[in-house]
């Protein structure tokens, strides 16, 4: 399965990076919600560290859509879904895939927020660098987990966009809620030690939807329209 995951995710980041087609629409979308944010305070004023958190993972949420809408888009051209349902490789692969390979490309969007975060909303990051990343990138998996299994829901609908964000959101407030305080503990410079068991929402939450990802998404990626 970690073969035939590989090749999907290698086939989908290719697509996505030859004229950054899947990159530019989110990069736009989560630099334009870091700005008009930044409108909201005084001149000279610093925002809050845990604003400036909450701003990042509300672009990267936001972002996250366009992404597996983008990724899941790319079989719907062509019958190419059915040739993935008609491989020897399990149906499981093909979450694995996607989730991969939009793990990677909403972290190279994050790249871009980050900066504009810390530059827009006045702040400097006292913590880790490191630790940063590390919390992004825990954070993002238990995203792209579960943004790949309900991609996989709303493919083949005209009205895939609106039908991913309605189901997906509700579903995403533990990890957002436990990457904000992470974050604006990072930005802040506190030891992660504080907020210990938003470290533990984060674990839980990266476990279970891999979960039932692995079991559910069979059933989801049936190749109806």
């Amino acid at each position: 399965m970690l073969k035939a995951a590989l090749a999907i995710a290698r086939k989908d980041l290719s697509l996505a990076l030859s004229g950054a087609q899947g990159l530019v629409q989110t990069v736009l979308l989560g630099l334009l919600l870091i700005f008009i944010m930044s409108l909201s305070r005084e001149p000279g004023e610093l925002s809050p560290p845990l604003a400036a958190a909450a701003v990042f993972w509300l672009a990267t949420a936001f972002g996250q859509v366009l992404v597996f809408n983008f990724l899941y888009g790319l079989e719907e051209a062509e019958g190419a879904r059915l040739g993935l349902l008609l491989s020897p490789a399990p149906a499981q692969a093909v979450w694995l895939g996607k989730a991969l390979s939009g793990w990677v490309l909403l972290f190279c969007c994050q790249m871009v927020f980050a900066p504009a975060a810390v530059a827009f909303l006045g702040q400097t990051v006292a913590g880790s660098p490191l630790m940063g990343l590390a919390v992004v990138a825990a954070v993002d998996w238990g995203l792209c987990a579960l943004g790949s299994l309900l991609g996989a829901l709303s493919v083949g609908k005209s009205s895939r966009e609106s039908l991913l964000t309605v189901i997906l959101f509700p579903l995403l407030v533990p990890a957002l809620l436990a990457g904000i305080r992470l974050l604006e503990t990072v930005i802040s410079g506190r030891g992660l030690e504080a907020v210990g068991a938003w470290t533990g929402t984060v674990v839980a939450f990266d476990a279970v939807f891999t979960a039932a990802a692995l079991v559910l998404f069979p059933f989801l990626y049936t190749g109806e329209e």
